[in-house]
């Protein structure tokens, strides 16, 4: 485990090297080893209510939805509900399926006053492997962290 300094310093060379708008990007164990390190900081899982139901969740994590099932559409709310939630000066860590959708919620964030904005690389289940299935590469999940079926 390194120090919050250490952690913060990867995650935006990382960033960097990217070419990513917001300041970082942790991988789960990263994001978990922060969120120890740094009690003020937010986990955001912006993932749907049925992924959180069906699939689990993270114990003291915000939940907004970047995206609604079953249609998909973008929660029109989402910066005003981020807003209500989690104050700009908080240091905000993103967590969806796969880094995808948190990655564009930490880029709206990030260009609407949030200065602090971290990607959970990976996601809550990973990437699909081979055989189309997903938490047996990378993840949250699958780096063994706290989380609950919904």
């Amino acid at each position: 485990m390194g120090t919050l300094s250490e952690l913060l310093t990867l995650a935006h060379e990382r960033a960097e090297s990217l070419g990513l708008p917001y300041q970082g990007a942790l991988t789960p164990a990263e994001t978990w080893q922060v969120m120890q390190l740094a009690p003020g900081a937010k986990l955001v899982d912006v993932r749907t209510r049925a992924e959180l139901d069906w699939v689990g969740r993270v114990p003291g994590a915000i939940e907004i939805e970047w995206k609604s099932y079953p249609s998909m559409q973008e929660n029109p709310n989402f910066l005003a509900q981020l807003k209500h939630q989690v104050d700009p000066e908080a240091l905000v860590l993103f967590l969806c399926r796969s880094a995808v959708r948190s990655d564009s919620a930490a880029r709206l964030a990030g260009a609407n006053g949030y200065a602090n904005c971290y990607n959970v690389l990976e996601g809550f289940e990973g990437d699909k492997d081979a055989n189309n299935q997903r938490n047996r590469i990378g993840g949250w999940r699958l780096a063994g962290l706290p989380w609950y079926q919904g």
